[in-house]
């Protein structure tokens, strides 16, 4: 298997083109500081991951952006803070303001002339919105959960996906490279549907699971990076 035997990239947007760990943590530090709490970057994202996966298996419907705030008012009881609602308001408001990896915007203006880029994200679609503008390039679809109905790792996203990237783009599964960070929301159901799949190990050297929960059982990929960079060198290597 090779990069080259490809048309399309569908990529999972935050964890993957967007550091939405980061974005998560500094979304976070008015709560934190509200109730005076000491607690490390990876114990409030590790308690992050498990109450937003919970709440998209609760309420599969939700925008995006309300679950988030859901989330930051479990998050406000779990560590018994007092606080106004709006503080959770903010926090689902937030997407906007997470930052773009470094690398996103150069890594996908160079794969854009060789692919076709689709984003599969369990957002919903006005604050992909404010996110895209950070990536600089123009997707050639976007599918979300708002769009679905559902949350990854539910397997109707990547029904969604080879659906209408057959009807809306002439592209059928055997030519789909499923590239994204999050082994749970992603690489597991992607295995099922019977992906090819490419790890962008953002958390690379890194133990834990940050903001995503670890499946319990690890799926296999087909090409693992550490970053969209080495993604689009290896890329560069294999049509030189």
């Amino acid at each position: 298997m090779k990069l080259t035997d490809f048309k399309a990239l569908t990529f999972d947007c935050y964890g993957t083109l967007i550091d939405w760990e980061t974005g998560i943590w500094n979304a976070l530090q008015p709560l934190l500081s509200a109730g005076q709490l000491k607690l490390s970057r990876e114990e409030a994202l590790n308690l992050f991951a498990r109450f937003e996966t919970e709440q998209e298996r609760e309420t599969p419907s939700l925008r995006y952006s309300t679950l988030l705030a859901v989330v930051h008012a479990r998050l406000a009881r779990s560590w018994d803070v007092r606080c106004h609602t709006d503080i959770h308001d903010r926090f689902g408001a937030s997407i906007p303001d997470w930052p773009a990896f470094p690398d996103s915007a150069e890594a996908l203006a160079y794969l854009k002339r060789h692919y076709k880029l689709v984003i599969l994200s369990n957002v919903d679609r006005a604050s992909f919105a404010t996110s895209n503008k950070k990536l600089g390039v123009t997707f050639d679809a976007v599918y979300t959960a708002e769009d679905v109905g559902a949350y990854k790792p539910d397997a109707r996203n990547f029904a969604h996906l080879v659906e209408h990237l057959d009807t809306d783009l002439g592209i059928g599964k055997p030519q789909i490279l499923h590239t994204a960070q999050s082994l749970h929301h992603d690489h597991v159901p992607a295995e099922r549907a019977g992906l090819a799949r490419a790890w962008i190990d953002r958390r690379f050297g890194q133990s834990g699971g940050g903001a995503t929960i670890i499946p319990e059982n690890r799926p296999k990929v087909d090409f693992h990076f550490k970053s969209m960079a080495e993604l689009a060198e290896a890329h560069r290597k294999a049509t030189a």
